[in-house]
């Protein structure tokens, strides 16, 4: 008898742990070790608030209303720093669904790299999205 597999791709339960069986907490406390880097140093890279980060630490704040572009960064900053974790993982540690971006998301974070572009290069990121409307509307 064979047992189902599931798709590497497919989106597990919310509840799904991580996968050493890790609370975002654990999973934070083992990797910060991991890495050599601190608390301070991993909220500052990921701009979260360290009163934060270090909250969901000692399991005083819960991470259900944690925004998905923050635990993707988490794990992002996480490993430019040489551990090897996956967003699935930071996902599953903080008891979520790992989602795909929503046109919200995308949106936003679009418009939050715009005004961090010096105004030159907004203009020429602008006349780029008009070029690429008009290239899409003509096929």
């Amino acid at each position: 008898m064979t047992s189902h597999q599931n798709n590497p791709g497919e989106q597990g339960p919310a509840e799904a742990p991580a996968g050493r069986g890790e609370d975002l907490a654990a999973l934070l406390t083992r990797v910060l070790s991991e890495a050599d880097i601190t608390q301070k140093q991993l909220a500052t890279d990921a701009g979260v608030p360290y009163a934060t980060l270090n909250a969901w630490i000692k399991r005083t704040r819960g991470t259900s209303r944690v925004e998905a572009e923050t635990l993707r960064t988490i794990a992002s900053v996480l490993n430019r720093r040489g551990v090897e974790l996956t967003p699935r993982e930071v996902f599953n540690a903080a008891g979520r669904a790992v989602p795909g971006r929503s046109d919200e998301e995308r949106e936003q974070h679009l418009l939050k790299l715009y005004r961090q572009l010096p105004e030159d290069k907004q203009r020429d990121l602008v006349r780029y999205a008009e070029a690429a409307l008009s290239l899409s509307r003509a096929s």
